[in-house]
């Protein structure tokens, strides 16, 4: 292992992803990274985060445990990750009160009636697809990855299908690394504004919605209900979490499945199952490169003798952490459904583990088994190597995923 005499600066288009993936571990648990200018403790080694993330010594509060965060919140593009006002972004007490009143929503019950739904919404997208003449290119992102989140998502928190739209675009903005920090206040308006509007048509016509929940909790809650700021928050990070990352597994999987014909024909033999696949795809391509932000309560000693010292930046490197050679040996960056081992981190770890992930996993397997029923011999437009990433750091997609469908079963 050999330390850099300087931080290593992640490229914020994503392009050389896996490269600087290798990069990080080669450096040991923990390297010190620049994330647009911020200083970070990189952790890719998945035994530490894990260690991290369930460690009290560790916050997601930037306000209480970072001393740089007032200087940085005024220039950073990254600015919203850090001030937002929910679960995310909370520690201790605060925490366990924002996650308790989203729970419900993501409830095994009300997951579960979910189904019905997203077999409708993806039957009725790959309805439209069959409709159009045999050897169509498609973009499968555009076509089938973004509308079945955003519809399960709007569903579930009472979007009117007029907002849905622009909440798409804005959330987007929300993951891309490449916006000046301008550029990113002015999408955090745009972002804010849209939530308004949705907050205050719930507020004039309540519904049976997650929406109208939380805002009814701000009266009602005996612990005490959501701020203004909060319920703002805590809505945008159901909404972004339960529509972006969804898009870019969905994405990902087929983009493995038909580059890995010998995967997809052990799943229509019947020797794997669709949630093996859904697993492979998020170990070895998870939704999320790089989550910011975590911060040292107090001095973290590291493995090797070194020390994240209080109050600085921990940045939790999930994609390098899942392809670590600790965890998946040698075929750490080889997709294999049958791996006998599935573990990964794509959703986090310990009390921050996405309440969403039960759905998620759902919308992507429903997706995977009905898209490739329907059109068995789907096969990618272009070569693989042609798929443009996303300009993020934090997402991990493709900017468009051209197939042709060829005749539908």
């Amino acid at each position: 292992m050999v330390s850099p005499t300087d931080p290593i600066t992640l490229d914020p288009t994503g392009a050389r992803a896996h490269d600087e993936h290798r990069e990080l571990r080669k450096h040991g648990s923990a390297v010190p990274v620049d994330v647009l200018g911020v200083t970070a403790w990189s952790v890719s080694d998945p035994a530490l985060l894990k260690e991290l993330l369930t460690s009290a010594n560790v916050s997601k509060d930037a306000r209480a445990h970072w001393p740089r965060f007032e200087e940085t919140v005024r220039r950073w593009p990254l600015a919203l990750w850090i001030a937002v006002e929910n679960m995310f972004t909370a520690y201790g007490g605060d925490h366990r009160r924002l996650r308790r009143m989203v729970a419900p929503a993501f409830s095994h019950r009300r997951v579960t009636a979910l189904q019905r739904n997203i077999d409708a919404v993806v039957t009725g997208i790959l309805d439209e697809l069959a409709a159009l003449p045999p050897g169509e290119t498609v973009d499968l992102r555009e076509r089938l990855a973004y509308p079945l989140p955003i519809a399960v998502i709007g569903d579930l928190m009472g979007v009117p299908a007029d907002q849905r739209d622009a909440f798409r675009q804005v959330v987007d903005g929300v993951f891309d690394t490449t916006l000046t920090a301008e550029q990113s206040e002015a999408n955090t308006a745009a972002l804010y504004g849209a939530l308004q509007r949705l907050i205050d048509s719930k507020r004039a016509e309540p519904g049976d919605d997650m929406t109208s929940l939380l805002i009814a909790s701000r009266d009602t809650d005996e612990e005490g209900g959501l701020s203004q700021d909060e319920l703002r928050d805590t809505l945008l990070l159901m909404v972004s979490a339960g529509y972006e990352t969804t898009v870019n597994v969905i994405d990902q999987a087929i983009t493995q499945l038909l580059t890995h014909p010998d995967q997809l024909a052990l799943l229509r033999t019947g020797r794997a199952d669709w949630n093996d696949a859904v697993e492979e795809t998020l170990r070895l391509e998870p939704a999320i490169r790089h989550l910011p932000l975590r911060y040292a309560v107090t001095d973290v000693p590291l493995p090797d003798g070194r020390t994240i010292a209080e109050g600085e930046a921990i940045l939790a490197s999930y994609a390098a952490a899942n392809r670590h050679p600790a965890l998946h040996g040698d075929s750490a960056d080889t997709f294999d459904i049958g791996r006998p081992v599935k573990e990964h981190l794509a959703f986090g770890h310990g009390v921050h583990f996405c309440l969403g992930a039960p759905l998620a996993r759902m919308e992507v397997a429903t997706a995977l088994r009905l898209l490739f029923e329907r059109f068995p011999d789907l096969e990618l437009a272009v070569p693989v190597t042609e798929l443009q990433p996303l300009g993020s750091l934090i997402s991990n997609g493709h900017q468009t995923l051209p197939v042709r469908l060829r005749r539908p079963a």
